[in-house]
């Protein structure tokens, strides 16, 4: 059974900063992830507020914190976890991949976020053909195309900026109205191929013989006024549920499946620390991931030491 200090789940932003922080303070840690290390931000375009990094390629920022991981001596696996068990001190990693279970005297949950759905008629028949939730992994496809966005926050205002400039007409879709920060909101409706359709409710994605050719909608508040926008593909930025599945029957969930941490990042389990998008918090953004995972790993140490004291 392979034993560790620490084992960090989740290879986003959060879970690579643990790592790194967890690896220079002389733990021995194991990182997995069961997809490519990165997390969301692999699939956006840009990020333009991360402090001293300018515009940056998410897959580009992603592999930089990737890399310097592992210069640090940070063990990475591909790993699909089913469940976590504790057991006293110890905690027992079981994964899709290994009959046997990997041991760690700390673990920090990392396992970000998936899309949400809207779980309306013809969503399903289009699901990874005309509809998406990766624009810079699916937007090519799409040029010179009608495309149509759906959610008005940071995604879906930073997705459409990239989009618009390959696309032949954006429709954004949304129950409120765009809510990302202000300047890059009015960018995005200066643009000439761009129209918003605020406070408004998706009730249906239409084809014919098998292809996406339009999305319904109606009024949010009343329901009337159905609309047809005609369009070739989809992308959807309606939030998030927490990726945390494995960890559900350990108690330290809320009603929605985030996890509650503390300023600390710690549990009601001794041991098990939360970091990043997973957790009960209020902005959900590279810079607090990174700063979530710095704060894990140090109290991951600190109750090692404890433990040592005993």
């Amino acid at each position: 059974m392979s034993k560790y200090d620490l084992v960090v789940i989740g290879a986003g932003p959060a879970g690579l900063t643990a790592a790194i922080y967890g690896v220079r303070a002389n733990l021995s840690v194991l990182l997995l992830d069961q997809l490519a290390p990165g997390g969301q931000i692999i699939n956006t375009n840009e990020i333009e507020n991360y402090p001293g990094v300018g515009k940056v390629n998410g897959a580009q920022l992603a592999f930089q914190m990737f890399e310097h991981a592992t210069e640090l001596g940070v063990e990475f696996d591909y790993k699909t976890v089913k469940n976590l068990e504790v057991k006293d001190d110890i905690k027992l990693i079981h994964t899709e991949e290994s009959e046997e279970a990997i041991e760690a005297l700390t673990v920090i949950v990392a396992t970000g976020t998936r899309p949400r759905t809207l779980n309306v008629p013809g969503e399903e028949d289009y699901t990874g053909s005309a509809i998406s939730w990766c624009a810079i992994c699916d937007g090519a496809k799409y040029r010179d195309k009608d495309v149509v966005i759906i959610g008005g926050g940071n995604s879906a205002v930073d997705e459409g900026t990239y989009l618009a400039t390959i696309t032949k007409s954006l429709t954004i879709i949304t129950d409120f109205d765009l809510t990302a920060d202000p300047v890059s909101c009015d960018y995005l409706r200066s643009l000439p191929n761009v129209t918003v359709h605020p406070y408004k409710t998706v009730t249906e994605f239409v084809g014919e013989d098998g292809k996406l050719t339009g999305v319904k909608f109606t009024d949010k508040e009343t329901g009337d006024n159905e609309q047809l926008v005609e369009c070739d593909g989809v992308f959807e930025y309606i939030g998030a549920v927490p990726s945390t599945d494995s960890i559900k029957d350990l108690g330290i969930t809320e009603s929605h499946g985030f996890i509650e941490a503390n300023e600390r990042m710690e549990t009601a389990i001794p041991g098990v620390f939360g970091a990043g998008d997973c957790i009960s918090k209020h902005l959900r953004q590279v810079v607090t991931a990174t700063a979530d995972g710095a704060i894990a790993a140090q109290q991951a140490g600190s109750y090692l030491k404890q433990l040592k004291r005993q």
